[in-house]
């Protein structure tokens, strides 16, 4: 990441978040696909919806090291709007793609990136917009780390959710973007491969600053409004990437949450034993993930995870699985009680 360099006219934005979300931008020809929806909707008519956590405060905490020793003052190469400002990573992506449509930050904790997926939906539904990119970018930074850690909740090792031992959160960072366009009508056209956003859920249970509830009720409400607005029983749900942290009283609040929904049938895992916690990322991060679930016909199993939780009775995946997947759950949550659940399905 350290070597991606931004083009010269976006200068004033370097930093590494900035950097890495151009990384996630080039990838898998999305920058094409986005000329291709502005030629047809226009530049104006695709708003641009990013999920961060901490933006790039490491830019200021680097900038803190180089304060001027007589005033105090920041070095002046620093610029706080074009980098640690949390809006700064939407204003990029916005001028890399070249839109200029609405451009909106969310930043929610753990949930930001699942839940622009429903701003970018209400927006297109009011008829403000016709498309819009979606995704979320977090890198790191001492902020959350020195901030996890002091809430005992960095694990020692690298994280296995559900797991009987598990210990705390392995902390990542990512960039995973998304292109949201009008379902066509009729639904032939589509590509056999186009993944369909089905239902969306929110809430916020307002439980505490940074524990969940005990019995996940806000966890619960977010998933039973994803699968009223899909218009589907849980048993219609193929697979659930769960939030699934690896802390003890997240991954137990979560399973309450799930169980009282789905049973214990349901195949579901954890991703981030593979891809860490990205925190303001995660939630588009597992939704590309969930994406690829539904494409290739592969359940993802949950990664460093070796002795399931008794405690927690769920069909948690330990080894990849390949069936056919029509339809995937996935969930989001963050700090403060706020939860976002996603639901997708395949189009052919």
């Amino acid at each position: 990441m350290d070597a991606v360099a931004l083009p010269a006219a976006l200068a004033a934005f370097d930093c590494r978040n900035n950097r890495l979300a151009l990384l996630g931008l080039m990838q898998d020809g999305f920058t094409e696909a986005v000329a291709a929806a502005s030629q047809k909707y226009g530049a104006q008519r695709i708003g641009v919806f990013i999920g961060t956590s901490t933006s790039a405060i490491l830019q200021t905490e680097l900038a803190y090291r180089r304060l001027d020793p007589a005033t105090g003052a920041f070095p002046p190469d620093f610029s706080y709007r074009t980098t640690h400002n949390t809006f700064s990573v939407a204003d990029f992506t916005r001028q890399v793609l070249a839109l200029a449509g609405p451009a909106v930050v969310v930043s929610s904790a753990c949930s930001s990136s699942a839940k622009v997926f429903a701003s970018a939906h209400r927006m297109m539904a009011a008829g403000l917009i016709d498309a819009a990119v979606v995704g979320g970018v977090d890198s790191l930074c001492l902020t959350t780390l020195y901030g996890f850690n002091s809430l005992g909740l960095i694990s020692t090792q690298a994280c296995r959710p559900f797991d009987v031992e598990r210990d705390g959160i392995s902390i990542g960072e990512a960039a995973a973007f998304a292109l949201l366009e009008p379902v066509p009508d009729p639904l032939e056209p589509l590509n056999d491969d186009a993944v369909l956003l089905l239902g969306i859920g929110e809430s916020s249970d307002a439980h505490h600053m940074s524990s969940p509830h005990p019995e996940g009720l806000g966890a619960r409400l977010a998933m039973q409004e994803a699968l009223a607005t899909a218009g589907l029983d849980a048993a219609e749900i193929d697979y659930i990437n769960l939030h699934g942290t690896a802390t003890p009283s997240n991954d137990a609040a979560e399973t309450r949450a799930v169980a009282a929904l789905f049973g214990s049938a349901t195949p579901c895992s954890s991703t981030k034993g593979a891809t860490g916690h990205t925190l303001g990322a995660a939630g588009g991060l597992e939704a590309v993930i969930c994406a690829l679930a539904l494409q290739h016909g592969l359940l993802p199993a949950g990664l460093n995870t070796q002795q399931l939780d008794p405690a927690l009775p769920l069909n948690y995946l330990l080894h990849n699985r390949e069936q056919a997947v029509r339809r995937v759950l996935s969930n989001s949550f963050g700090f403060g009680g706020t939860n976002c659940s996603l639901i997708f399905g395949r189009a052919g």
